[in-house]
């Protein structure tokens, strides 16, 4: 038997050798050719990552990837094992799970494992259905296998689990056709079973219990809550992310300061630079450009995914000439096209052939039987990938993203004449999950898929952008160039029977959404999905297209909210809104909106009497384009910016649109990051004000400062119905001051004070003030510092109000025993 010293040494040589060959892997960012590998830590920059809820409500942002191990920041429930990642395609999601093991293998990662093993979940997909395999060779086999006694490396990993960490990037990227139903709900570490029961029951914690683990997926894979213990949202690059990015690419000073000055000159380009990989694309198509066209810019008008994806194409393709014919060699991309159209429609036909099945590795007899040649495999569209033993031993591929592989598919049903109608709706019908349908994800218990029904906009992403990128292939900008590559009339064939499909299809989606009646609006509340299908309106960059989307809305109230919304999206909601002949309102609160989208939405502001832009990482910037535009037309009523990241710089901008905008009647601004300075603006502009409804200003620190102004702006106010001033860090001080200027308002109806710091002083002020006030209908004094003597107080004054319903003081320093002294007063409300 082994010593313990011994034991010792075996592992630790083998965590040597663990750390060595995952900081080898992870020390490069390739694609198949080789000219094409980039080093992680010259491309890799941080992104937006948010902790969030179950129900997405932010618990904090990530500042250093040891957070996502911290059990003391964003933890939703103990009981769960793995951390839940989730990001739309190209978010950033792989690139943040290797730059973990590349932290990890130098030991710059202080989370306490000693072993790390990576998984891609698309490699399970490679496993037939009766396969087999224990554990051991599972995480030994498919990483880096023990120079000596893997039996003893296992027996300690089995006995310290709380050592090993686990990632698991692309859960949604697993295809099967057979089910797991009968998979045991635990597994043996030592009998063989198919891979993807170990899978299921290492995330479970069935298997390796206590184990670190990650778990990526896109946008809409929903996991079953007790299997998760945080869920991390990755929200894309913010301003400030997107400016070190660009630092980190381009070295050089003057070609930086070209491409940021080209990107704040053009709101749509910078919006989808937003999205790590689209932004990737457009600086290597600009990179190249510029080494052979000194004066080449990006497009300088509306820019939609489809042409940067063809920009991405050209660009390879304009790679594969030989460099020293390069500059004199620049083709059109008509003809670059055209000259390469076969290796176009090979790498195609390949990639819909995969996507039919849910396939995203191809084996090189796929390769090989769909004409694809080793030049085309140089062209960097494609990536070897380490063999899998369910795939035999020779070479496997994938495209370099599976939104690569969407395009391709796309291209290959706009340019293959023999694709007819059907084949050309076949995802937007893939996209209509059914429980008859063929299966094209595993059925896991605890994995659930939102349920789309009949709609065809559903939540498979890579259906999804395949179909979006149709809408675009087949705009008409885009049939000067596919003329050279399909016959005119297949062309026009294929235009017509899309154009009639989504005309269709958006009547029948429209009709499924609630709608409501309110006070001169008439609302339609959309769903996630929503968003899938105003990317393909705008791809398709045909305003009869967006005119006809505008009509068949039938609402003036568009409600947006929790969509998945990003930047870009802006341009989508553009495109259809400003069709709108009369004002409306657009709600597009808790997405991912940021400063970018906001300009994307200029031409809406024109017609825009409500915008709700609450939790959607606004900056001040933002607010200066609202405050800029808004100002321009005066109607709008209702600004939401609750929960965002505004300063005073912000706050300054809001309160010249509440001064300048007599139609301004509500104001959220809540949870940003206002003090004194900024709350005393607001204040000021509001007293000016003689048409301010409401003000929302809960969590931000205005202090006892920001309180005196206020208090002077609701003296003898003429109209302001509801405050809050909650949680914003006011004493007695400041409590006093708004007590004795509401003795002086017959206006207010409904004031939050709740979370502050008010004590029996501040209570005694409040009483008097309610003896002289007989218009206030509820105040709101939770979790204070008042205790039964304050309490006593404002019970004696309410002898002399009958106006006032409720006086809530929830969370004080108050007992139930002494709480009986008011029971007979029903509006003190202490428990």
């Amino acid at each position: 038997m082994m010593s313990y010293t011994e034991s010792q040494s075996l592992v630790s040589r083998y965590c040597q050798k663990l750390r060595y060959e995952l900081g080898k892997d992870s020390k490069f960012v390739m694609s198949y050719a080789q000219r094409e590998e980039m080093l992680l830590e010259e491309i890799y920059s941080n992104s937006i990552m948010e902790l969030v809820s179950f129900t997405n409500e932010s618990l904090g942002q990530v500042g250093q990837l040891e957070a996502l191990f911290d059990d003391t920041v964003g933890l939703i429930n103990e009981d769960g094992e793995t951390v839940y990642v989730c990001g739309d395609a190209g978010i950033g999601k792989s690139i943040l799970l290797q730059k973990i093991q590349s932290l990890w293998s130098r030991k710059e990662l202080d989370i306490g494992a000693k072993f790390f093993f990576c998984f891609r979940c698309r490699m399970f997909s490679c496993f037939k259905e009766d396969e087999a395999i224990c554990l051991k060779d599972l995480l030994f086999k498919y990483n880096c296998y023990p120079d000596q006694d893997p039996t003893e490396v296992f027996h300690h990993i089995l006995q310290f689990p709380h050592t090993v960490l686990f990632t698991f990037d692309g859960f949604d990227e697993i295809y099967a056709n057979f089910d797991l139903s009968s998979v045991p709900e635990i597994c043996s570490p030592h009998e063989p079973i198919h891979p993807l029961a170990l899978l299921v029951s290492l995330l479970r914690g069935k298997l390796l219990k206590g184990s670190k683990k990650i778990l990526t997926a896109r946008t809409g894979t929903e996991i079953q809550r007790n299997i998760i213990k945080k869920k991390v949202l990755l929200r894309g690059f913010s301003s400030n992310n997107l400016k070190e990015y660009t630092a980190m690419f381009f070295k050089d000073e003057r070609q930086r300061t070209l491409v940021l000055n080209q990107l704040e000159a053009n709101p749509s380009l910078c919006s989808l630079c937003s999205v790590p990989l689209f932004c990737w694309i457009i600086f290597k198509c600009y990179e190249h450009f510029h080494s052979v066209l000194d004066s080449h810019e990006l497009p300088d008008s509306s820019v939609t995914l489809t042409d940067v994806f063809l920009l991405m194409i050209e660009v390879h393709l304009n790679r594969s000439l030989k460099t020293s014919l390069l500059k004199n060699s620049i083709r059109s991309q008509a003809e670059m096209f055209k000259s390469r159209k076969e290796t176009l429609l090979a790498l195609g036909k390949m990639a819909y052939k995969g996507l039919e099945n849910s396939f995203f590795i191809f084996e090189q007899e796929e390769v090989s039987s769909a004409n694809i040649s080793e030049e085309d495999l140089q062209l960097g569209f494609l990536r070897t990938v380490k063999g899998y033993s369910g795939c035999d031993s020779q070479a496997t591929y994938e495209f370099l993203h599976v939104t690569l592989q969407s395009f391709f598919t796309a291209l290959f049903l706009v340019i293959e004449e023999k694709v007819g109608a059907k084949e050309l709706l076949e995802f937007f019908n893939e996209c209509s999950f059914t429980e008859t349908a063929q299966p094209t994800c595993l059925r896991i218990p605890w994995l659930k898929k939102q349920i789309a029904g009949e709609d065809p906009f559903g939540n498979k992403e890579h259906f999804n952008f395949t179909n979006m990128f149709l809408c675009g292939l087949l705009s008409g900008s885009k049939q000067k160039l596919f003329r050279h590559l399909v016959s005119p009339a297949v062309l026009e064939r294929k235009r017509k029977t899309l154009i009639t499909y989504l005309g269709e299809s958006m009547k029948s989606h429209l009709k499924g959404y609630t709608r409501s009646r309110l006070t001169s609006y008439n609302q339609i509340q959309v769903q996630p999905n929503f968003v899938w299908m105003l990317r393909c309106l705008y791809e398709t960059q045909s305003e009869k297209v967006g005119k006809m989307a505008a009509k068949r809305m039938h609402a003036n109230y568009i409600k947006l909210a929790y969509c998945n919304a990003y930047s870009a999206d802006c341009s989508a909601i553009s495109f259809v809104v400003h069709h709108f002949r009369k004002r409306l309102a657009l709600d597009l609160d808790n997405n991912n909106i940021n400063d970018y989208g906001i300009k994307q939405l200029l031409p809406c502001f024109s017609k825009l009497a409500v915008i709700r832009l609450s939790v959607n990482h606004v900056t001040d910037h933002g607010v200066r384009t609202l405050y800029e535009e808004l100002s321009k037309y005066r109607i709008v009523s209702f600004l939401g910016l609750y929960s965002n990241q505004i300063t005073d710089v912000g706050a300054k901008y809001v309160a010249k649109l509440i001064e300048e905008c007599s139609s301004l009647e509500y104001v959220k601004i809540g949870a940003n990051k206002i003090t004194s300075e900024g709350g005393k603006c607001l204040a000021q502009a509001i007293q000016k004000s003689k048409t301010m409804f409401e003000i929302g200003m809960w969590g931000n620190r205005v202090g006892d400062e920001g309180a005196k102004a206020f208090a002077e702006a609701l003296r003898n106010h003429p109209r302001l119905t509801n405050v809050s001033l909650a949680f914003n860090g006011i004493t007695t001080e400041g409590g006093k001051s708004i007590a004795e200027a509401m003795q002086h308002n017959n206006s207010v109806r409904i004031f939050w004070l709740t979370k502050n710091e008010l004590d029996d002083e501040a209570a005694m002020s409040f009483a008097e003030m309610l003896k002289v006030n007989k218009k206030l209908v509820h105040l709101w004094l939770i979790q204070n510092q008042i205790t039964a003597k304050g309490v006593k107080c404002l019970s004696e004054a309410l002898k002399e109000n009958t106006t006032i319903k409720e006086i809530c003081l929830n969370g004080n320093l108050i007992s139930q025993e002494e709480s009986k002294a008011f029971e007979n007063e029903e509006r003190i409300i202490c428990f």
